[in-house]
């Protein structure tokens, strides 16, 4: 296969000349050769070749295989697709090889035994049979091991490239491969190229299950089974938000997976099934299937929650007198009138362990929040001032939110510090690898969580575990939000199982303000028949289109913005799907050429097919804990700079989210993506200004009542929709398959439902 590439692809073969950049973690490369052959007409013989590779030696010749591109600044380079270190076939060539400062220990004279020895196929022989360096006669066991071991970790990654380039994998996604398993990387492939599904993000079942079926693991072999059964418990788990998949569904799409080249047998998926769960690697329980780190996640949640609510040590309990009182003073102090709904918020968050706080737009939850810490601090004898801290103390109460941007609207609206839970947890980058926890638990008094709706059962796990016994908690959200983007439904489900006291708060606060948008987002979330929006409303408006024109009237909407003297910071373009003419991706592209267009002078660097722009709006889409940056964080790109103007001598691009200036080369560019245009689901936890919101009948897969609720209520001063008004009705109408597959609820309620009547037959007893 190597070959006919070699004779069929325009290829290079050359010595490194000068490493240019190496990122160790992407493994971007850009490097100089001196070509020694080549299929590509050069006018001299040097060539910049880039690609993801790694760390490049000197005096080593490379073949590489790809195809030259035209970069607009850089000019011509050679991007490798495929690559191989050339192994040294000659007696002297095999000599000056092992005799290198790549062999510690190996001089001249041992390296002409060896090679004397095992003639000119050496290297080959040592690397098929490491016992064939033990008829080198005086070369001792310790060092033909050393031998050993530097040849496999020279020329590992070369076997692994090579083997899985003939089964079609390009050389980023080889190389990830690589990276995953080391020098176990070639047994992995041959013995269970399945388990690359679980370890190395982007191999799905497909792309393991053809290097399976090359390996003669076919049919009904137990290590592909029993990969189908986790790949389908994994995309359920992903895609659909689900904590557990039901036995009998999981089967079935294992079968249909399976079965593309001959009829597996369902007994067959059912053993391995049961042999998944004797291993540990999925848990069962009745007729439901789990990952294991959802299952233990969710039975987490349950026992920190229950911990919490029943500490021995119980909630102060103030006189009504005191309450009343210090409510008072801070209705004073904040010159405001609390309404009995939130006056019983505060009392009801004050009285309990934990709490949840729920209510749609405009309902006062800023407001309660605000009152609770002061009434809180006042009644506890605390200050709430954050003035009166030094840097090391600890501040009594602790504000969060899931997204940045949630954590900075929580900050501005009550001036207290307010970070995201990633960041109050000490996250580290892994999904269980945080500095608080079980052993290390957080310091404070009370704890208020906003926009629980976005929290995950594998966050809310990590949360709950931190949270200390003498800690109040108070949750916030709104449960008609879309649930998290990870799995499950936590704010719902702890809802809906009555275990907490909760305050909903229902009555509109601002409508005083005479606000269309809070009167139309509470017409979504009641159910109600959509009233036609009054053109004259002068924070609300829809336009009517076609979906071939809501690009156009996208496009008219911002423009007449931009006349009016707003940026794109002031405005948020939220469309439900990716793809197709009416889909984040190609309304990013319109809108970038509207708000921030090409000019002469304007510095960009092209990633891919996309430009990056000095002044650009990007949207962050991992997590970077180093530099306090996470996933839906937005932000500005304000500065690019050339490779002459850095020190790494590479192009760097700095871009400042809310003040924290973060610096990204061209390989960490796959970090974020225009922010013009994102998806509902991105911008939750987020307000903007302006919200325009498309919403037409080539979204219907995606349209439910609650992305369509979500999408309003991100918009604070102006709301503007275009598109197909009955496509709007039917979302707000469409509540179906909303839920996901959770037992939550019900292990809340058996677990709280067992305590009590532990706590009863207990007190009957002591009578």
């Amino acid at each position: 296969m190597t070959e006919s590439i070699a004779q069929n692809a325009n290829f290079a073969k050359g010595e490194l000349l000068h490493l240019i950049y190496h990122n160790e973690e992407s493994l971007y490369t850009v490097a100089k050769i001196k070509v020694h052959e080549t299929s590509l007409d050069l006018s001299d013989r040097e060539l910049t070749v880039v690609g993801i590779l790694p760390k490049l030696d000197y005096d080593v010749a490379y073949l590489f295989h790809g195809e030259m591109k035209d970069h607009p600044r850089f000019g011509k380079q050679f991007k490798a697709e495929q690559f191989r270190k050339e192994i040294p076939h000659t007696k002297q060539g095999i000599i000056h090889y092992l005799s290198s400062d790549r062999f510690p220990g190996v001089g001249h004279k041992t390296a002409e035994k060896i090679v004397e020895t095992l003639g000119e196929q050496a290297l080959s022989a040592i690397l098929e049979d490491k016992s064939s360096l033990e008829r080198v006669e005086g070369l001792k066991k310790e060092k033909a091991d050393k031998i050993y071991a530097t040849l496999m970790e020279e020329q590992g990654v070369e076997q692994v490239l090579l083997t899985l380039y003939e089964y079609g994998f390009g050389l980023q996604l080889a190389m990830k491969v690589y990276q995953t398993y080391k020098l176990d990387a070639m047994r992995i492939i041959e013995e269970n190229p399945y388990k690359m599904i679980e370890d190395v993000d982007g191999i799905g079942f497909a792309k393991a299950d053809a290097i399976g079926q090359k390996r003669g693991l076919t049919g009904n072999h137990p290590d592909r089974v029993k990969a189908a059964i986790i790949y389908v418990l994994t995309e359920q788990s992903m895609n659909e938000g689900h904590v557990f998949a039901r036995v009998k569904d999981v089967l079935l799409a294992a079968q249909r997976l399976l079965s593309d080249r001959e009829l597996i047998q369902e007994t067959d998926i059912a053993n391995c099934l049961v042999e998944l769960g004797e291993e540990g690697k999925v848990m069962v329980e009745e007729e439901r299937m789990y990952l294991p780190t959802l299952y233990f996640a969710e039975k987490g949640i349950v026992s920190n929650l229950h911990r919490l609510v029943t500490r021995e040590k119980s909630v102060e309990d103030f006189p009504e007198s005191e309450f009343l009182k210090a409510l008072g003073n801070v209705e004073e102090k904040l010159g405001i009138e609390y309404a009995p709904s939130q006056k019983e918020a505060i009392q009801t968050a004050l009285s309990s362990p934990v709490t949840i706080l729920t209510g749609g737009p405009g309902t006062g939850k800023t407001t309660v929040i605000n009152g609770l810490v002061e009434v809180y601090g006042q009644l506890k004898g605390l200050s709430v001032d954050p003035d009166d801290y030094k840097k090391d103390d600890t501040f009594p109460v602790i504000l969060a939110a899931p997204t940045g941007r949630a954590a900075k609207r929580m900050s501005e609206s009550t001036g207290l510090p307010a970070s995201t839970i990633h960041r109050l947890l000490g996250f580290k980058g892994s999904q269980d690898d945080f500095e608080y926890g079980e052993h290390h638990q957080l310091e404070g008094h009370l704890i208020i969580l906003d926009e629980m709706s976005m929290v995950d059962t594998w966050l809310a796990n990590q949360l709950f575990k931190a949270i200390p016994d003498e800690m109040q908690v108070l949750f916030v959200g709104d449960e008609d939000q879309l649930p998290s983007v990870g799995p499950g439904q936590v704010l719902s489900d702890i809802l809906k199982s009555e275990i907490l006291p909760s305050a909903q708060l229902t009555a509109i606060f601002r409508q005083a303000e005479g606000s269309s948008i809070i009167t139309f987002s509470h017409e979504i979330k009641e159910g109600k028949e959509l009233h036609a929006i009054d053109p004259k409303s002068s924070d609300l408006r829809f336009i009517p289109c076609n979906q071939l024109q809501v690009t156009d009237a996208v496009q008219q909407i911002c423009k007449k913005a931009i006349d009016k003297g707003f940026t794109a910071k002031d405005i948020q373009v939220l469309a439900p799907m990716y793809r197709g003419g009416a889909g984040v991706t190609a309304l990013n592209q319109m809108l970038q050429e509207l708000f921030n267009p090409s000019k002469e002078q304007k510095r960009e660097v092209l990633f891919g097919d996309v430009a990056y722009r000095h002044g650009d709006v990007v949207l962050q889409l991992v997590n970077n804990p180093e530099e306090n940056v996470y996933n839906g964080d937005r932000g500005e790109i304000v500065a690019i700079f050339t490779p002459k103007e850095t020190e790494q001598n590479e192009t760097m691009i700095v871009i400042s989210f809310d003040g924290i200036e973060v610096g990204y080369s061209k390989s960490d560019l796959s970090q974020i993506t225009h922010a013009y245009c994102c998806s509902i689901h991105k911008s939750q936890g987020s307000e903007f200004p302006i919200v325009v919101m498309p919403v037409v009948r080539s979204y219907s897969r995606m349209l439910r009542k609650n992305l369509i609720y979500t999408g309003v209520t991100r918009a604070k001063n102006f709301l503007l929709l275009c598109g197909d008004w009955s496509a709007l009705e039917v979302a707000v109408h469409r509540t179906e398959d909303i839920n996901r597959n959770t037992t939550l609820r019900e292990k809340l309620k058996e677990t709280f439902l067992e305590g009590k009547h532990q706590h009863e037959k207990s007190g009957a007893t002591k009578d």
